[in-house]
């Protein structure tokens, strides 16, 4: 664990097995109406007119755990089997269902998703061995300048998450070759409707909710949604609390038949108090394992870290006739935090204590614009119906970090002090001690095509061109580089069946990184590629997809701490693979039955072929469920398991022979969540959520050399009505 500087970075088959046996089984037998079954013949059947946008369709209409579509890849409109990457989608009834009212868990439902939560308030998020950058909102995005992402992000403004897993250079520009996130908000809709929900749970949880959408004139031309989330709870965790408050507002416009205009803005703030700046203490002087109580926490109850995050956004998209559509979007977002914190680090000692306390004051902001312009159609060539898109981004951030140090500096406390956060709030009068000031520039272009070479046989190819630019300080050091790189794409998909197909891609990606080197230099960007081919399988009426995905994922120039120096963490770049295999189901199994699961298997090595960040779990598995009871209507029961094997961390090694002297090690384990939910009407609904069934104990993270334990046995209760 480093100081927050800018510089600093931070049996399991069975279930799966069995819904795709069910699958597979059932693969040609599509779920009828009742209805249908019953209606005379001369009764016409009903024709439905959806005014929905094509791929646009929100997963709050459907009520199950799949969607029909997602274009993170490509920004065209594809189902899931058309798209030649592994992508996994959490729609809202999962979200509802399972309680993922933020990021944390929502992602830690993903199929092959890892989240490090390295602290209360700071997570990270890896898939396929190596760190989520990319986080999209509706598919516009820009890595965060300096990695972190801050807050527990709640999800009550949020339609569905889409992770699209592997290297996304065409669509992201630049990033990691992990995954990308996208966020899909909640958008207005014609008709009137409105929801609220109250949450009571553990350690005084207190949770409203509130959603109200519809037209905002008489012809219905004009359209709105506001959202609006607070809550407010203690912790587990001793001495920790939090606030957080959330609004979304959405005005959608039809300026002609062919004209749309979106405008919103929302925002979402927290508070936690008594959080950890660092974590605890893994070993003590003798080099043995410590063993704290899971409420365990190094923070005084004075310490807090507030995260802002504010998001405005304007869309005009325009219908030009022949299918085709242009569509621009100008995105505005500000993070800023505020904090006083007391980090902790060392190894407990009987006799001296061993444990020092580094108090300081920090802010932090950035701001980000972000635009796009892309156009998406039709043409025709060789007399076969091709796609295209066309389009531009341009981005831009503005990054500034100061810190305050107290005069104490370092001060040495024993291990009960620590535990028991007892050291005072110290006035912070030094002034500023410490900052950084840096801005990145963006320029890119892209297109990518989908040509119909035969009924069953679809080609994508694609590139982006990208010019990324960054001028500062960071802690006095210039930060100052200029890159231009050229990611290419391509893809194939062949309908070899009536409900699968087989695919191939390959695709690359950059990410300039803001770390220093050993030097006192930024370190050389990220280079990223992918490769992986699967086959992808559609059933029961389309409602529910299935994959197997074999990949190569290769990040080369990671930034790695290497040392401290001058109060500056410094980093050198690693090269690592990643290899192995993923399945992946979700949507509804016949009528009543949803699912949602995923199992990744992979090792990581370096390029000497030793096993490299361990901190990795190299198998995981996840599964949603839930069932409605055909015996009392209005009953779902449910069930989430999160399993995975064990990981480790080499916390140091013999000098002499390089052997691991001292490991820190968490076993595999699997955590089970249960769910109950009963529409007691047509408008109340009542939903019990039990997580950690088992109470198992177990460390959230070991990305860092410290780590803290991840929540016990708890529940919540929701009472939900809706119009």
């Amino acid at each position: 664990m480093k100081p927050f500087t800018a510089a600093s970075r931070g049996g399991l088959l069975a279930p799966l097995a069995l819904c795709s046996a069910a699958a597979f089984a059932q693969s040609n037998t599509a779920a009828a109406p009742a209805e249908a079954a019953s209606a005379p013949e001369a009764v016409l059947p009903v024709v439905r007119v959806d005014g929905s946008r094509p791929g646009e369709m929100p997963s709050e209409k459907t009520g199950t755990y799949g969607v029909r579509s997602a274009n993170t890849a490509t920004k065209l409109d594809l189902s899931q089997r058309e798209t030649p990457q592994s992508i996994s989608v959490v729609t809202r009834t999962q979200i509802e269902d399972q309680g993922l009212r933020n990021a944390n868990d929502l992602l830690s439902s993903v199929t092959g998703v890892n989240v490090e939560r390295v602290e209360p308030g700071r997570s990270y998020f890896s898939v396929r061995g190596f760190e989520v950058s990319n986080f999209q909102l509706d598919g516009i995005g820009l890595p965060f300048a300096t990695g972190d992402q801050l807050g527990d992000i709640d999800t009550a403004i949020y339609d569905r998450v889409e992770v699209l897993r592997g290297a996304n250079g065409l669509m992201s520009s630049t990033g990691n070759p992990s995954a990308t996130v996208n966020f899909v908000r909640k958008r207005p809709t014609g008709p009137f409707q409105a929801q609220a929900a109250l949450t009571l749970g553990s350690w005084n949880q207190r949770r409203l909710e509130g959603d109200v959408s519809g037209a905002l004139n008489e012809s219905g031309s004009v359209r709105g949604r506001f959202v609006a989330a607070a809550e407010k709870s203690d912790s587990y965790l001793d001495r920790y609390s939090l606030k957080k408050h959330v609004f979304s507002g959405i005005v959608e416009a039809d300026l002609a038949s062919d004209t749309l205009l979106t405008v919103g803005h929302s925002q979402q703030h927290n508070k936690p108090r008594g959080v950890m700046w660092g974590a605890l203490p893994m070993f003590d002087s003798t080099g043995a394992a410590t063993n704290y109580d899971v409420s365990a926490s190094t923070a005084p109850d004075w310490t807090y870290w507030t995260t802002d995050d504010r998001q405005t956004f304007a869309e005009l998209a325009q219908q030009l006739g022949g299918g085709w559509q242009a569509k621009f979007s100008l995105t505005r977002r500000e993070l800023g935090s505020n904090a006083e914190l007391f980090y902790v680090y060392g190894t407990p000692n009987d006799t001296t204590g061993g444990l020092f306390g580094y108090p300081s004051k920090y802010g932090h902001v950035e701001k980000q614009w972000i635009a796009d312009a892309h156009v998406t159609g039709p043409f025709t060539l060789g007399g076969r119906r091709h796609e295209l898109v066309l389009g531009v981004n341009w981005a831009r951030s503005d990054s500034a970090l100061h810190s305050s140090d107290d005069e104490v500096g370092l001060v040495e406390l024993s291990e009960d002090e620590v535990l028991a956060g007892s050291y005072p709030r110290p006035a912070f009068d030094e002034g500023i001690t410490g900052s950084a000031d840096f801005h990145d520039r963006r320029k890119s272009f892209y297109g990518a095509a989908r040509f119909n070479l035969a009924d069953d046989f679809k080609l994508f190819t694609g590139a982006n061109v990208t010019r990324v630019t960054s001028t500062g300080l960071q802690y006095g050091v210039d930060h100052d580089y200029g890159i231009t790189k050229t990611t290419p794409f391509v893809g194939a998909v062949w309908d070899f069946a009536a409900d699968y197909s087989a695919y191939a891609s390959a695709t690359r990606i950059f990410n300039p990184q803001h770390q220093l080197d050993l030097n006192g230099g930024v370190i050389d960007p990220i280079e990223g590629s992918n490769v992986e081919a699967g086959v992808k399988g559609e059933w029961f009426d389309k409602q529910l997809n299935g994959s197997l995905a074999v990949f190569r994922t290769k990040q080369d120039n990671t930034a790695e701490y290497a040392d401290f120096q001058n109060g500056h963490s410094l980093y050198r770049g690693v090269n690592a693979t990643s290899t192995g295999f993923e399945l992946d189901l979700a949507g509804r199994i016949g009528r009543d039955w949803d699912v949602s699961a995923g199992y990744t298997q992979m090792r990581i090595e370096g390029d000497d072929g030793e096993a490299v960040r361990t901190y990795v779990p190299r198998k995981t598995l996840r599964l949603s469920t839930a069932y409605r009871v055909a015996a009392l209507p209005g009953l779902k029961l449910g069930a989430s398991v999160k399993a995975q094997s064990d990981f480790y961390r080499v916390q140091s090694r013999d000098a002499t022979t390089g052997d691991p002297t001292i490991v820190t090690r968490q076993g595999g384990v699997a955590v089970l969540d249960l769910m109950a939910r009963y529409e007691i009407d047509a408008h109340w609904s009542l939903t019990a959520n039990l997580y950690n069934v088992t109470d198992r104990k177990l460390l959230t993270s070991l990305l860092w050399a410290q780590s803290y334990y991840a929540a016990p046995r708890s529940g919540s209760v929701t009472l939900s009505w809706k119009y």
